[in-house]
This record gives C-alpha cells, sequence and structure tokens, in this order.
C-alpha cells in the first residue's frame, strides 16, 4: 500500500473544491438560515394555494351566491361570502395571485431599470454624471403614490393590474437607481474595469459583462424584498380605490372590502389581511437569508 505524497493530497483538495460550486455554496448556507427557509416554505404554499386552489373551488371568483349573503366560513363556502354573495376562498386565490404578478413583475421590472441607469450614470462620469444625478434628484420630488393612482384610476376591467404594473416600474426604480450608483462608483475604479477599457470593449459591455454582475447580491437581495414593497403599494392604491378595479381583485381590494364589515363579518377582513401578512413575512425572512448567504462576512448561515 503506498502512502499518498503531499502532491496528491493537494490534487485531490482542488478537485473536491471544484466540485463543489459557488451557487452549491450558496445553497448550503441559505438551507442553514431556519427563518429563511420557514419563509421559502411559506412562500411555495403561497404560490401553490393560487395554482391548486381552483382545482378544489367551488365557485369561480366572479359567481355570486344569492342566497349566501355575509355568511360566515362553512362546508358550503370554507372561507364564507362576502356582502354579494361571493365565494372568499375563490377570491383569495385570485387576489392572492394577483397581488403575486404584480409583485414580482413590478420587483424585477424596477430592479432592471434601476441597475441599468445606476451603473451606466456611475460609470460615465463626468458631465454625464452631473446631468443624470439631477434628473434623478428631480425624480425624486415626483409624487409616485399620487402619478400611480392617476394613471390606475382610467384603467377598467382585467387589464388593470397591467397599468397598475407598469406604473409602479417607471415610477419605483429612482430611488434605487442612486444606492445602485453610489454603490457603482467604486466598481468603476477596479482593474478589471480599466483593463476592459484600454482593451477597447464597448461601454454597453462593459456595464452588461462587469458592473452588473458584481452588483448581483445587491439586485437579487432587492429584487425580493421588492415583491413586499410592490405588493404593500398595490394593496395601499386598492385600499383607497385607486388599484384594482372589478371584476378583477386583490388583496388589497378584499381588505378594503372586508375592513367595512370588521365587526359584522370578521372573516372577510381578517383572512385576505392574513393572507398579505404571510406573504410579506416569507419575503422578508427569504431576503434575510440571501443576504446573509451572499455575504461571505456573515456567520448567520454557517461556514461553507
Amino acid at each position: 500500500m503506498t502512502t499518498p505524497t503531499v502532491a496528491t493530497i493537494e490534487a485531490e483538495e482542488r478537485v473536491a473544491i471544484r466540485r463543489t460550486s459557488k451557487g452549491r455554496l450558496l445553497v448550503r448556507r441559505y438551507m442553514r438560515n431556519k427563518p429563511a427557509v420557514v419563509g421559502l416554505v411559506m412562500l411555495l404554499l403561497l404560490v401553490a394555494f393560487t395554482l391548486i386552489g381552483p382545482m378544489f373551488a367551488k365557485y369561480d371568483y366572479e359567481e355570486l351566491d344569492f342566497l349566501a349573503l355575509k355568511e360566515a366560513p362553512s362546508g358550503e363556502h370554507w372561507f364564507g361570502t362576502d356582502n354579494a354573495g361571493g365565494d372568499l376562498y375563490a377570491l383569495c386565490i385570485r387576489g392572492l395571485g394577483r397581488s403575486l404578478m404584480i409583485g414580482f413583475i413590478a420587483s424585477i421590472g424596477i430592479t432592471v431599470i434601476a441597475a441599468l441607469v445606476g451603473t451606466a450614470v456611475a460609470y460615465f462620469g463626468g458631465w454625464i454624471e452631473k446631468v443624470g444625478t439631477w434628473i434623478l434628484d428631480m425624480l425624486l420630488v415626483i409624487p409616485a403614490f399620487l402619478v400611480i393612482a392617476i394613471v390606475t384610476s382610467s384603467a377598467s376591467g382585467t387589464n388593470g393590474w397591467l397599468w397598475l404594473t407598469l406604473a409602479l416600474m417607471l415610477l419605483g426604480w429612482v430611488g434605487y437607481a442612486r444606492v445602485i450608483r453610489s454603490v457603482a462608483l467604486s466598481l468603476r475604479e477596479r482593474e478589471y474595469v480599466s483593463a476592459a477599457k484600454f482593451m477597447g470593449v464597448d461601454s454597453f459591455t462593459i456595464l452588461r459583462r462587469h458592473l452588473i454582475p458584481n452588483l448581483g447580491s445587491i439586485l437579487i437581495i432587492h429584487t425580493v424584498l421588492g415583491v413586499v414593497y410592490a405588493v404593500e403599494l398595490e394593496t395601499a392604491l386598492s385600499f383607497v380605490g385607486f388599484g384594482i378595479n372589478p371584476p378583477d381583485t386583490s388583496l388589497g381590494v378584499l381588505i378594503d372590502s372586508g375592513s367595512k364589515t370588521l365587526e359584522t363579518a370578521p372573516w372577510m377582513f381578517l383572512i385576505p389581511a392574513g393572507l398579505l401578512v404571510a406573504l410579506c413575512f416569507a419575503m422578508t425572512m427569504i431576503g434575510d437569508g440571501l443576504r446573509d448567504a451572499l455575504d461571505p462576512s456573515s456567520e448567520s448561515g454557517g461556514k461553507a
């Protein structure tokens, strides 16, 4: 039996290290964070509820039961009914699904726009940076909530959520673009950026290959937490009557309707409000878990 040499041991260690990819290490650190895992499980359950729930629904969300107005949860109507006899179970499925779609699409759009604008303003510098920063400061003065309310108030039907999502994307990226610009200012002085410039690489390629990927951890975390921002803003708009309009629905619409009958029919408020709290809690825990997993100095996820 031959004794392994030092070179053989080092070669085996290098192979073992290569087998463990960066993505696998991030997954390990994330899965060691118990609250983050709970948040992920909750999100998967909520998504499953919107996808599988309609298979068990006895009524459509637009179908009314005039013989069961404001009926408490029962075997016929699992979550009860609203003032018009609508099945709250079907309405919650529709409302949660609509809020999830608005939250994820708007958050991804906001992150993409903010990343492109923030890194471009920081990279070019000079008068472009001054003008870009001035424009960002001016855009921050615009009351986003009021503008979104005006845009969405004219929309109706089942396409109203598209206008709301578009308005959130076009007005929600400004503040985050300033944060991205501040971080990108330090990245533009790195050696690999200078080397790319020296080699004649065009500016768009440098932004796409060098600056934006090195902001990956920040962008991922913001995308996850941005879902909470988008869902809460949609809920607030719908609560005051400027969000989703009938015949469509969302959690904000259901909460607004339930708040008016909180004393006589509390299930109309508590059930959609509970779904909203669960969604926001799940996304917050996932965001915290991703932050700890992507931060090498964090010990929350244990050692890689």
